[in-house]
């Protein structure tokens, strides 16, 4: 839609998503969700070049259902039939087989359709255009060797699970415990930081005491390793600031092997 590569009544359609979560959030008396959800729909058919997207299009069953209220299928349902309302939504065929198949009303207005597993090479493309999401959000880079060792090891090794997601996850987990041992602090700086902390209570008992000969001794002290711990700490977020960290494909088998 976004490169006008549709057929002519899809030019210059919005696709817009429906959190269903939001819609039933916050709703404590009988008719908040239906009132909500219904206005989302007036403004849907008032605008007539949006598509709803739902993502978890199984939720929607029983939603907002609280006290004999309706849920939300069936505040869907008539406009759907009517073709009032164009709506997509995604879920897995275990939901699909549990939800939307014993609802016949509600799966005759939609058309399924199996979107398969990608293959490797699928999501080694899936992951180049998300990979810049995960890099803003970590703070780091992701190399293109890590992309192709994610997807291949989630293929080998994660049988449990479908790509993209088992390589999104390795991709996310690698990017983490990248981000964090670059923040831990050196041990020479965690010493550092110790020895102060000491400085600063002996000091306090020394005032205590009524040791002020000692207690200014320790504080000389105190603000000479205040001022090497300052910095310490500048120069190390510098080095940072400087060297991006950079997720690689051994960062990634380091994860796998957890």
């Amino acid at each position: 839609i976004a490169a006008g590569d549709v057929p002519q009544p899809l030019q210059g359609r919005r696709l817009l998503t429906l959190d269903i979560g939001s819609l039933v959030a916050g709703t404590k008396y009988r008719g908040e969700f239906e009132e909500r959800l219904k206005k989302v729909i007036d403004e849907v058919k008032t605008a007539g070049n949006c598509t709803l997207f739902i993502d978890e299009i199984h939720t929607i069953v029983g939603a907002g259902a609280a006290e004999g209220a309706v849920d939300a299928s069936s505040i869907l349902k008539p406009p759907l039939a009517r073709g009032e309302l164009q709506c997509i939504g995604a879920t897995t065929a275990d939901d699909y087989r549990k939800h939307l198949e014993k609802d016949a009303a509600l799966e005759r207005r939609f058309q399924p359709i199996t979107v398969g597993e990608p293959s490797v090479e699928e999501t080694v493309a899936i992951l180049q255009g998300i990979k810049s999401r995960y890099e803003e959000h970590h703070q780091l880079t992701i190399n293109d060797e890590a992309i192709n060792t994610a997807a291949a090891l989630a293929a080998r090794y994660i049988p449990d699970r479908l790509l993209p997601d088992k390589a999104i996850d390795l991709i996310d987990e690698a990017s983490s415990r990248v981000r964090i041992r670059n923040l831990y602090a050196p041990a020479g700086l965690r010493e550092a930081i110790q020895t102060l902390e000491t400085l600063r209570h002996d000091k306090e008992t020394a005032i205590a005491t009524q040791e002020y000969e000692r207690a200014s001794e320790l504080r000389n002290r105190e603000l000479e390793l205040g001022e090497k711990v300052e910095e310490i700490q500048k120069e190390q977020q510098e080095e940072q600031e400087a060297a991006q960290p950079v997720v690689t494909a051994e960062d990634i088998s380091e994860v796998v092997s957890m």
